[in-house]
């Protein structure tokens, strides 16, 4: 479909939209929760909530509310049927039906996924390196959801040897996996199974397997068991178990493959452990004691060991160890710190070192020989882009793979070689519906924060897009947990983009895209400049008519929700619809609950309001306790019944109490998935009519807008 048909119908459309949403309105009327109040007392400061009675789940009373805040919701978006069909056809347009990933060398096989027209989800396969030979399926991950409306099928895993896979499944959305293995020289799925995994690597024998295992209640990844290959899991040995509630546990494998890593980390302090891959029997060993302020994370290659580490390295610095258990003092500098770049990760092969960094809001690669002093970059020609290593399990090559795209250039795969300079492109995804880059502008721009501080925003929209205040735009946000948010290229955008939006990323503080005190201003006691920065740049885009106040829209999700509900209290006049996406609003009250999952470990984010200086910093911005009555701009909120990282009550007593008090007729909408969690619907069907419902929504609202009377 040409963009001037797609312009026409979405007119034919939204003509109808205006015409009976008025209508509409005034017919429905939203749900109304029942109030029972619930006093809290902390710190000498009494709270009470009248909605607390909706944490409970399994609540028939809970259960109807949402479904009647769904129904509400659905009827009132019902005169956009239409056009979310429309987009979500336009969608799939775009996104090829039938998609082959890239293969990548393992354990003597190319493994690799494809999903075919019609399919919710991937198959996974593996063929002969280097050869036509037949290609044979691993699992196929719709077989394994049969009739469950959620699967989420993570980390296929091949034994050294290959004669093995395990892979890990969640039926429900509460990210609870139960690892499943199958043994490839017969076919046949073996009777081993292990609940509540989260992770897992294999030993060098082919019949060890680490994986780690989540609290049930808290959902923190707690444990490492050791399961061999034809025993009863129910006996697996605990190898190790994290005491302290703030920090959960990982497992790895170094690029050598000689040693199994057990990683122990919280916000800001880390303990690696190692046992030896090939005799998996043997106890690990405790690499480095953990120490308050010290994050590090360790590789092995050769006979030596490489430790990115924040001592004395605020933005990290690489550093080698001769062994396990030397004391830092005598570790190698291998690349120094850098007060302007931070060091992100790195990888490790035998004739070549290379690193990944952020300097200046950008991702660079460098990589150099291990004999030489300066390292080499890959040169990227695009103003703002998304960058990554994508390494292989090869270490003795030249070949570098690395991932790429831009807010214009698609998702790309590269492999790069480190001696003669050469790029091959290995696949880049193809977008159809007409789709040329050539088409679209990509800027970076720079928003001047309320203390001065320069925040770089990432900025695209169509080539004759009028930029003069009149556009609709969309800002995204998430700033918070170090986490950068890199302009990488999103092809639901486009169906905004070719009617004429703009859409900007907003690179605020509690990111780590200008280094980690980026992230220390974002966090803690500062936290409020993640939401001030949002605001000013929200204010930059209608200062430099990329929109105005009228036509200026934004969104985020989980912490991104936390920066929507705080701008909404802080700043409703600057935006005229938001989004929400399983927003974490109740921030306190979540906080003070430790029954939670993963409330403790959160501690060094947000602060522990049990002490008093962070509950009265927590309740100035915490959006649930900070609605009043006065005009909000529209909203639509999102969650997900089965979320276990923000519980599904908490954006509900959002609206709950929103609908409460807030003044005005502006449209305020939940949509809960009673089937999903955290990550909304696991098909790509279902999530190409989530776009669309969310999509349909703003461009409701631009459109009435739009016909507003000067």
């Amino acid at each position: 479909m040409n963009v001037s048909r797609r312009f026409n119908q979405t007119l034919l459309v939204l003509f109808f939209v205006t015409a009976v949403s008025q209508l509409t309105a005034q017919q429905l009327l939203p749900p109304k929760a029942a109030k029972r109040p619930f006093r809290m007392e902390n710190h000498g400061v009494v709270r009470v909530d009248d909605y607390y009675w909706m944490r409970e789940r399994e609540n028939p009373e809970v259960i109807s509310w949402l479904t009647a805040e769904n129904a509400y919701s659905e009827a009132m978006l019902e005169p956009t049927q239409a056009l979310q069909e429309l987009l979500a056809d336009e969608l799939k347009t775009r996104i090829p039906q039938n998609d082959e990933s890239v293969h990548y060398p393992e354990s003597g096989s190319e493994w690799f996924s494809r999903i075919s027209e019609g399919q919710q989800y991937r198959v996974f396969f593996r063929k002969p390196i280097g050869t036509d030979g037949a290609e044979e399926i691993v699992v196929d991950a719709n077989q394994v959801a049969g009739e469950s409306k959620f699967c989420s099928l993570s980390g296929v895993e091949p034994s050294p040897d290959g004669k093995t896979v395990a892979w890990a499944v969640d039926l429900v959305g509460r990210r609870k996996y139960t690892l499943k293995f199958r043994d490839m020289t017969t076919g046949e799925m073996l009777p081993d199974q292990c609940t509540d995994v989260t992770g897992a690597v294999w030993a060098e024998d082919n019949q060890t397997l680490f994986y780690t295992r989540q609290d049930p209640d808290t959902l923190r990844s707690n444990q490492v068991f050791r399961h061999r290959l034809g025993t009863d899991p129910a006996n697996d040995e605990l190898v190790f178990d994290e005491t302290d509630e703030e920090f959960s546990v990982s497992v790895g494998k170094t690029r050598s493959n000689q040693y199994i890593v057990i990683e122990s980390s919280q916000t800001l302090s880390s303990e690696c452990r190692v046992i030896n891959a090939h005799h998996p029997e043997l106890e690990p060993e405790v690499f480095l004691a953990r120490e308050p302020d010290h994050e590090y994370s360790i590789d092995h290659i050769g006979d030596s060991f490489y430790v990115r580490t924040n001592w004395d390295a605020r933005n990290f610095r690489l550093m080698k160890s001769a062994h396990v258990g030397l004391d830092k003092t005598e570790w190698k500098v291998v690349v120094p710190h850098s007060e302007t770049q931070f060091l992100e990760s790195f990888a490790l092969f035998n004739n070549w070192l290379v690193i990944e960094q952020l300097e200046n809001g950008l991702t660079e690669i460098r990589y150099r020989k291990w004999e030489q002093a300066e390292f080499s970059k890959l040169v990227f020609d695009e103003p703002c882009y998304s960058a990554g290593l994508a390494v292989t399990d090869l270490t003795d090559t030249n070949q570098l793979r690395f991932a790429y795209s831009s807010l214009r250039t698609p998702d790309s795969v590269f492999d790069f070689d480190m001696a003669t300079g050469d790029k091959t492109l290995l696949k880049q995804t193809r977008i159809g519906g007409g789709f040329d880059r050539e088409n679209y502008v990509a800027e970076r721009q720079w928003a001047t924060a309320t203390d001065g501080t320069k925040v770089p925003v990432s900025i695209v929209y169509r080539k004759n897009t009028r930029l003069d205040g009149t556009a609709p735009c969309l800002l995204y946000g998430y700033g918070s947990y170090g986490s950068s948010t890199s302009a990488e290229f999103d092809p639901a955008i486009l169906n905004l983009l070719d009617r004429g939006w703009v859409y900007a990323i907003a690179h605020i503080r509690g990111g780590q895209e200008m280094g980690r005190a980026w992230y220390e201003d974002g966090k803690l006691l500062k936290k409020k400049n993640t939401f001030t920065d949002f605001i000013d740049c929200g204010k930059f885009l209608v200062s430099k008519k990329y929109c105005s106040p009228e036509t200026l829209y934004a969104n985020g999700g989980s912490a991104g929700g936390l920066l929507i509900g705080a701008v909404a209290n802080m700043a409703p006049e600057l935006f005229h619809g938001l989004i929400a996406e399983v927003a974490f609003v109740d921030v306190i009250t979540t906080m003070l609950d430790e029954t939670i999952p993963l409330t403790t470990g959160e501690y060094d984010e947000w602060g522990n309001p049990n002490e008093e200086a962070y509950f009265h910093y927590m309740l100035s911005y915490s959006p649930y306790d900070n609605v009043q009555a006065k005009s909000y701009p529209h909203l639509l909120v999102t969650t997900g019944l089965h979320d276990s990282q923000v519980q599904y009550w908490e954006p509900a007593k959002w609206v709950a109490k929103l609908r409460e008090k807030k003044t005005g007729d502006n449209v305020l909408l939940m949509h809960t998935e009673m089937e999903a969690g955290h990550g909304g619907a696991s098909g790509r069907m279902d999530q190409y009519r989530e776009t669309a419902l969310r999509q349909a929504f703003l461009i409701w609202l631009a459109q009435q807008q739009a016909q507003k009377p000067n």
